[in-house]
């Protein structure tokens, strides 16, 4: 006769597989949550009441979203939203500030928050944030919640965590919305791109290490995009080029940084795996950009404001899976679409270094 203690092992084992089988429906993926750290790219939310012009939840934002506006800053669904469903998730990560019950927390959470950067300075200018620091915080109380519900010893807790998968998108405001507004921070006078790009990594690094302390294991590092190249920086002038030729060059200096922290992260923590995504290689030429339907990547898509974001109720585009951007700063939900997949599903390491996202949710530490 089985011992009470074998009958409970047993059922744990049995509610376990089912928790993570629901999880991942496609079976495509066995990371039993996804939490998610980043600004308005990722944004699900934690914005709408928040002290800030920063948010997007009316129309027509999220006008091609089934839930409708909800704080996306996007017509449908984020680069996130998209990486969930690939890793079979049935729906999107809920955000932090929404989120009340311990045991609604288990699969992950988004703490994103517009206009956060780095630095708790960036996009302050605009009004209340969420910053890095301040999500970092936010996930650690997580941690404790998520522990009241799992019910087990601290290591049997950091067990569990360790098999999640984290995505942390962050930096493009500490150029847009810091390094690139003098008017409100002296950043640009104190340091050259490069002194700053150094600056903003030696940070990030401890940002990121305080993040393996709450259990992080298998970590992608986000890098910035082709800020240079949205409507809202080509509006600045760009002497004659495509894009804003200073701007991409800054956030190159970030990116290249990045990519030997992810070095430095994989050599010096053996125990966990971290990525760098590289979405500025990702944005392509104009001509790449045509082969996947994005035909108009200068213009918005919604008509703006005085701050670039779409004015309320105003009707967008219509061809607006021919857009590359929505509003003068966020991408639509194809060019989401498009960056999402390659980056869960490339083979090359010119895009996922070094390896794609799918893999690194796989990988067993």
């Amino acid at each position: 006769m089985a011992t009470n203690d074998t009958v409970i092992w047993t059922l744990m084992i049995v509610v376990l597989v089912v928790f993570i089988s629901q999880s991942c429906v496609h079976g495509e993926s066995r990371v039993p949550c996804f939490f998610i750290f980043g600004d308005s790219l990722a944004d699900n939310g934690n914005n709408n009441h928040l002290k800030t012009p920063a948010k997007a939840n009316y129309l027509p934002y999220g006008i091609d979203f089934p839930k409708g506006p909800t704080g996306r800053f996007t017509n449908g669904r984020t680069f996130v939203d998209i990486v969930a469903e690939l890793l079979g998730f049935e729906n999107p990560i809920p955000c932090f500030a929404t989120t009340r019950r311990p045991k609604d927390m288990v699969r992950g959470l988004n703490y994103a928050s517009g206009s956060a950067g780095l630095r708790d300075e960036t996009g302050t200018h605009m009004g209340a944030n969420v910053n890095l620091n301040k999500q970092l915080l936010n996930h650690k109380a997580t941690v404790k919640h998520i522990a009241s519900v799992m019910g087990h010893k601290q290591s049997s807790n950091k067990h569990y965590l360790n098999k999640c998968l984290y995505s942390v998108g962050m930096g493009s405001n500490d150029y847009m919305n810091n390094y690139f507004q003098p008017k409100f921070y002296p950043t640009s006078t104190k340091y050259n791109p490069e002194q700053y790009a150094t600056l903003l990594i030696k940070q990030y690094s401890r940002q990121i290490k305080t993040l393996y302390m709450y259990g992080a294991r298998k970590v992608a590092l986000v890098g910035l995009g082709q800020v240079g190249c949205a409507p809202y920086s080509i509006s600045t002038g760009t002497n004659g080029s495509a894009c804003v030729d200073k701007m991409n060059d800054a956030v190159q200096f970030f990116n290249e940084k990045l990519k030997s922290l992810v070095d430095q992260l994989n050599t010096n923590l053996t125990d966990a795996k971290f990525i760098y995504v590289n979405t500025y290689g990702m944005s392509g030429s104009s001509a790449e950009r045509t082969t996947t339907g994005l035909k108009v990547s200068d213009v918005n898509c919604c008509p703006v404001n005085e701050i670039g974001q779409c004015v309320p109720s105003a009707a967008p585009c219509k061809n607006r899976s021919e857009h590359m951007f929505w509003d003068l700063f966020h991408p639509t939900e194809m060019a989401n679409l498009v960056t999402a997949r390659r980056a869960y599903n490339s083979s090359n390491q010119s895009d996922t270094y070094p390896m794609n996202i799918g893999h690194l949710a796989k990988l067993r530490l």
